[in-house]
């Protein structure tokens, strides 16, 4: 049986759009089947305490998968450790950002993970590209509202600005 999940992908470090496009095809290699959002570039969202970062890119991908929650997570964690990413502190520059947002609906907390992310309605970064591809998707637990009704209330106004090219969701 296959689950429905969406995942966000960020990248500020490096050839942003190649990390982009490697964890594409990292999902591209878990799923049955999958769709990808409009890239979007915003600034970092940091703390008044942390230091300057670069501009981010941010995509969302849609994928059909056989796999659980927890092993999509473990599978996502792995291919942004094969992408370089180091966790050294919380909101540090990465090369590769994977966050599962939702899940088949599922409600969950766990110390690994959370369903839906907990913070995903407070991430314009997040919605705007999520509400190109699946705008009615309904989110469950505390949101219940679908990702448009989310971006609309949204309280994050940061600029964002859409890139002229896509990624590949298509194996090569």
């Amino acid at each position: 049986m296959l689950s429905r999940a969406f995942v966000a992908l960020g990248s500020n470090v490096g050839d942003r759009r190649y990390w982009l496009q490697f964890g594409m095809g990292g999902l591209r290699r878990l799923s049955a089947g999958c769709r990808v959002s409009p890239v979007y570039e915003c600034r970092a969202h940091l703390l008044a305490t942390d230091p300057a970062q670069p501009d981010y890119l941010n995509a969302v991908a849609e994928i059909f998968t056989p796999l659980s929650p927890g092993t999509l997570l473990k599978s996502c964690l792995s291919i942004e450790r094969q992408a370089g990413r180091i966790r050294t502190c919380r909101n540090a520059p990465r090369t590769l950002d994977m966050d599962i947002l939702d899940m088949d609906g599922m409600v969950s907390r766990t110390p690994q993970l959370t369903l839906p992310h907990p913070r995903l309605a407070l991430r314009r970064f997040v919605l705007q590209p999520w509400s190109n591809l699946a705008p009615d998707h309904y989110i469950g637990g505390n949101y219940r509202a679908t990702v448009a009704q989310l971006l609309r209330d949204c309280p994050d106004a940061g600029p964002l600005t859409a890139c002229p090219w896509t990624l590949n969701c298509e194996p090569h």
